[in-house]
């Protein structure tokens, strides 16, 4: 079996065919999108900067044009691609092994790395919601185009909407962890000597981005944010 995958490898599309092409492809895609995800949460952090700061990088990015519709479809096809192998690799994983453990011992990474594929589906329909809340309009929630602290604040001073939103960033935090490991690991970063500083790394990312959201609806729902807004 292992000879049948590297002699795969030398043919054209045989790389992403055999299950360390498609790591690696998870690796890279998720390493656009952890990118993507610290500066989406840069940018929305500003709101505490008041309704001025937050309103003008709005607009910055409404005028980006061109150059915003080129990052739109880099970040589509990275989340595509990170989904379709992710979905790939669950099938080869269960195609491997049709019968399961009699009894198996499952230790912490085991918990989230089986949360990761549904997880990840339910972060897909959340992201989808977000879009149409904050972006477009449409999910009978308080819109207007370009006015995104007004939108913000009166979106999350529904406690069911920023409960939502929590729950969901909580989620993120835990596929953060452990795609990020996973991708160090998919990457050769996983000396036994690096390898605790690394899994607190991870571990550190992926708090300070979910905490860094979340202090947004929570802000809203304690008043310290939105004053200005009736």
């Amino acid at each position: 079996m292992a000879t049948i995958a590297l002699e795969r490898l030398g043919e054209p599309a045989g790389f992403y065919e055999v299950p360390v092409g498609k790591k690696a492809v998870m690796a890279v895609t998720g390493l656009v999108l952890v990118g993507y995800v610290v500066a989406h949460m840069i940018g929305n952090l500003q709101i505490f900067l008041g309704p001025e700061q937050i309103n003008h990088y709005a607009e910055l990015l409404h005028r980006a044009g061109p150059l915003l519709w080129c990052a739109r479809v880099v970040l589509l096809a990275a989340v595509g691609l990170h989904v379709i192998t992710a979905l790939q690799l669950w099938l080869l994983k269960r195609r491997a092994r049709p019968v399961r453990y009699v009894k198996k011992i499952d230790v912490p990474s085991a918990y989230t790395a089986r949360m990761m594929l549904w997880g990840g589906l339910a972060l897909g329909a959340f992201v989808v919601f977000h879009v149409l809340h904050l972006t477009t309009g449409g999910v009978g929630l308080p819109f207007e185009e370009l006015n995104v602290y007004d939108n913000v604040v009166r979106g999350f001073r529904l406690p069911a909407v920023a409960i939502a939103y929590i729950i969901a960033l909580l989620a993120l935090c835990i596929h953060l962890y452990h795609g990020l490991w996973s991708m160090l690991h998919s990457f050769g970063l996983d000396d036994e000597r690096w390898r605790p500083l690394l899994e607190r790394l991870s571990a550190a990312v992926a708090l300070v981005v979910a905490a860094g959201y979340i202090s947004i609806p929570v802000s809203v729902l304690a008043g310290l944010i939105g004053q200005e807004v009736p």
